[in-house]
């Protein structure tokens, strides 16, 4: 099995920019992205914080390779395109951070209650630089409209629902922190807004590089597998590697084993399900 992979340190940036065009991408089997608001924000903040988040394992891809599994895109990912890479494990991982720190859109969640939520996320400049304060209380997440409410939605908490109110709260969009052009743009606007102030101007040198370039310059250990690795072993090793954190169902495992096959078993239990029903 020694033969059959390698491993290395990737950008993760090069990794969001990959799932963004498509070029990594999930095999269909794979069950649905599940992270809570909470979960999220821990892990935004390890990532800031340049702490480990744990190793990820993909797969080369090609369709004229022994295996032929059904591919999907990332949830939040547009692209169309047929993948080179299929991710095995960090599935929950880079979906989170991807559409945290690289989608524009509202980033579709949960709270600990399980109900169903919105949320863009911010770090508080001055927080992430305290050294009293737990990075993950400096990650702020924000319902769609960028407002979070109290006393039942009739007090305003925090508002940032312009650019502005960004300023004058100092709180840094961490959608935009993989866009250099836009993270440039939006320092500029932030001196000008508090007026070129030596302190602010400090405190902003300061927080870009404690933390907005440790994210920017962030790498994760990466396994791949080659892309003649037999099937029985990427099953095998999916089993193994899927077994800790959410664990998968005997269905989902045996699932995996039939798609590569490129036999959708799950389609085809549902289609059955209904007609017994």
């Amino acid at each position: 099995m020694s033969s059959t992979f390698k491993s290395n340190d990737t950008a993760i940036a090069d990794i969001l920019k990959n799932i963004e065009h498509g070029q990594i991408q999930l095999p269909d089997f794979q069950r649905g992205w599940v992270w809570d608001n909470h979960r999220i924000k821990a892990l935004i903040a390890s990532v800031s914080n340049a702490y480990p988040v744990g190793a990820l394992m993909f797969l080369e891809f090609s369709n004229n390779s022994e295996i032929r599994f059904k591919y999907r895109p990332f949830t939040g990912a547009t692209a169309i395109n047929s993948p080179e890479t299929l991710v095995l494990d960090g599935q929950q991982r880079m979906t989170s951070i991807f559409n945290s720190l690289y989608s524009r859109k509202p980033v579709q969640t949960r709270t600990e209650k399980n109900k169903e939520v919105y949320r863009y996320y911010y770090l508080d400049i001055e927080k992430s630089l305290n050294s009293t304060t737990d990075r993950v209380e400096a990650v702020i997440s924000v319902p769609e409209d960028k407002i979070i409410r109290t006393n039942f939605g009739r007090d305003i908490e925090l508002d940032l629902s312009t650019r502005d109110k960004e300023f004058a709260n100092k709180m840094f969009p961490l959608n935009i922190v993989y866009d250099s052009i836009e993270c440039m743009m939006w320092m500029s606007e932030y001196q000008k807004f508090h007026a070129y102030d030596p302190i602010v101007f400090q405190q902003y040198v300061e927080f870009n590089k404690e933390v907005i370039v440790p994210i920017q310059t962030y790498k994760v250990p990466v396994i791949t597998l080659g892309k003649n690795t037999p099937k029985d072993a990427v099953c095998q090793v999916f089993e193994n590697v899927n077994t800790g954190g959410v664990s998968l169902t005997v269905f989902e495992l045996v699932t995996a084993t039939f798609a590569a096959d490129n036999f959708e078993l799950r389609k085809h239990w549902e289609k059955r399900k209904e007609k017994m029903v």
